[in-house]
């Protein structure tokens, strides 16, 4: 029996290195702040997307992997804070309040420029003035009052959920299922039907969704969990 332990012990050790790399110690971003850094402008919403009065069904926090953003966005305007300033694995794209079907509120209500004190306070949780500015027009104002307690909320769940590095062996085949077990492992609270995983081309990991309920406890996801757990994915490491 206590050969069958040994062994058991061996392969889940085995199956923790292929999943994190033997990198699983919680490793929070270090963050530089442009000394210059100003908000973004505010800008009217596109007609098509503005959606109001739908009822809110749950909520949904969207963790872009931020190396694979820089590969694909060198040239954005914010580059220099996310990808030159700074080594980030995970960052917040957003949090949002979902709909019960295919329609999900947007842009409830105006949504003023931000206050300089509000973009700096979350710029280490999502380095971009501009994303800040949108997902406060887009989202948070279909559930709160003012950007302050939305992006309170947002950085609570954020610091409950013990995001992996995602370092993998080189050459190892990854899948999704990888990714969902590695979030797991390190974070019990989550099921793996709460975690939307999303792909982008040549199957690169760009986003992990944690789905909550109401009451934001994590949940199952009520839209489905995007790319199924067989699917092989490329991770874009951090850089050195």
């Amino acid at each position: 029996m206590n050969g069958r332990r040994r062994a058991l012990a061996g392969l889940t050790a085995a199956l923790c290195s292929m999943i994190s790399g033997h990198a699983l110690a919680a490793t929070g971003p270090s963050c530089a702040i442009p000394r210059d850094v100003r908000p973004a402008r505010a800008v009217p919403p596109p007609a098509r997307e503005v959606s109001r009065g739908v009822p809110i069904a749950s909520y949904m926090l969207s963790l872009t992997w931020s190396p694979e953003w820089c590969r694909s966005h060198a040239n954005a305007a914010d580059a220099p804070i996310q990808c030159r300033d700074n080594r980030f694995g995970f960052v917040v794209h957003g949090l949002w309040p979902n709909g019960g079907g295919k329609t999900h509120p947007r842009y409830c209500g105006p949504a003023p420029a931000l206050s300089p004190a509000t973009v700096r306070a979350n710029l280490c949780m999502t380095p971009s003035p501009e994303l800040l500015q949108h997902e406060w027009a887009a989202h948070g104002s279909c559930g709160w009052n003012a950007p302050e307690p939305y992006f309170a909320k947002a950085a609570e769940l954020w610091r409950g959920i013990n995001a992996p590095p995602l370092v993998f062996p080189v050459g190892a085949a990854i899948t999704v299922g990888d990714v969902r077990s590695a979030f797991a492992a390190r974070n019990p609270q989550l099921k793996r039907n709460a975690l939307f995983v999303k792909v982008g081309d040549g199957n690169r990991l760009q986003e992990i969704r944690v789905c909550y309920d109401l009451r934001f406890r994590p949940a199952a996801c009520t839209g489905g969990v995007g790319a199924p757990d067989h699917v092989r994915i490329r991770i874009q490491p951090i850089r050195p």
